[in-house]
């Protein structure tokens, strides 16, 4: 049986899913992007984010600034969002330019319309347990994994990073699916033994193939978050993507494992768009779908 769990095919199913979900609405859920400068990444996401809002019946809004917006030009627009009462969700690209705050202009959502997880009240909910919209990236880590395992009651699940935007949120998520859960990070003694002590192993330290295949519990299912450009081995000046695991001796090894990339990138606008339905609802009194259950 094949080890690889396919991020593109695992995404398409929860589009196909977001647009059924859509589809038995009254409303047409919006979401509105923000995009200041001229990252080529980030245009490239935002893109993709765009064309799949569209594809799953959904609408979409864009705003775009020069890198050389100022906080009050990017406050004001998110204020204006925050406002305008048929925008369902907001998304303002990341990172920003490095003359902006980035903390601020999170603050600013409104946390109905915080699509991405990212504001205080979002991770107080999700600390607390409360409904809410959770971060997208540790949400479609959590489904890749379900989609692996099946139920996860009862796994011994090892974060590897504990960082604000992934590993402390993926944490409390999989800890909602009743998984027994480690926060393991540089400061770790023995850090590849507790990482072989893990049913599932969740790398996200942002340090191109860290986890080595002796660090991996045979069997286990390894989701590698990380996405990191190194140089080409084959095309000199050119650059490549890999993970924080060392993917082919680790495949060996592994029950299950995600690539990179075509593992969780694809994930995180999948379920971007999943909770633009969620606030869409949430926000207008609705019921949930519930195929939008985890």
């Amino acid at each position: 049986m094949d080890k690889l769990i396919d991020g593109k095919a695992v995404a398409a199913q929860t589009r196909d899913t977001v647009a059924q979900a859509v589809s038995s609405l009254i409303i047409v859920p919006t979401l509105a992007v923000v995009l200041i400068g001229e990252d080529p990444a980030s245009q490239v996401y935002v893109r993709n984010k765009i064309k799949f809002t569209e594809e799953t019946g959904m609408r979409s809004v864009e705003h775009r600034l020069p890198a050389t917006a100022t906080q009050t030009e990017v406050l004001d627009i998110v204020k204006a969002l925050n406002t305008d009462a048929e925008v369902d969700g907001i998304l303002v690209q990341l990172p920003l330019p490095d003359h902006l705050d980035t903390n601020a202009v999170i603050a600013e959502i409104d946390p109905a319309k915080d699509v991405d997880g990212l504001t205080e009240v979002s991770a107080g909910r999700l600390v607390l347990g409360q409904p809410g919209l959770r971060p997208c990236t540790p949400t479609g880590s959590v489904i890749l994994a379900k989609t692996a395992l099946g139920d996860l009651t009862g796994k011994h699940c090892v974060i590897l990073g504990r960082s604000i935007l992934v590993g402390k949120p993926a944490a409390l998520m999989f800890l909602e699916q009743n998984c027994t859960v480690t926060i393991a990070h540089s400061r770790t003694v023995d850090l590849p033994a507790v990482c072989r002590g893990a049913d599932i192993l969740v790398a996200a330290v942002g340090r191109p193939q860290m986890v080595q295949s002796d660090w991996v519990k045979p069997g286990a299912c390894v989701i590698d978050i990380g996405i990191n450009r190194v140089p080409s081995l084959k095309r000199p000046g050119k650059f490549r993507l890999v993970g924080d695991v060392d993917y082919k001796p680790a495949r060996k090894v592994a029950g299950s494992i995600t690539p990179v990339p075509g593992g969780v990138g694809p994930m995180t606008i999948a379920c971007l768009l999943r909770n633009t339905v969620l606030a869409a609802c949430d926000r207008r009194g609705l019921e949930r779908p519930p195929v939008l259950d985890i």
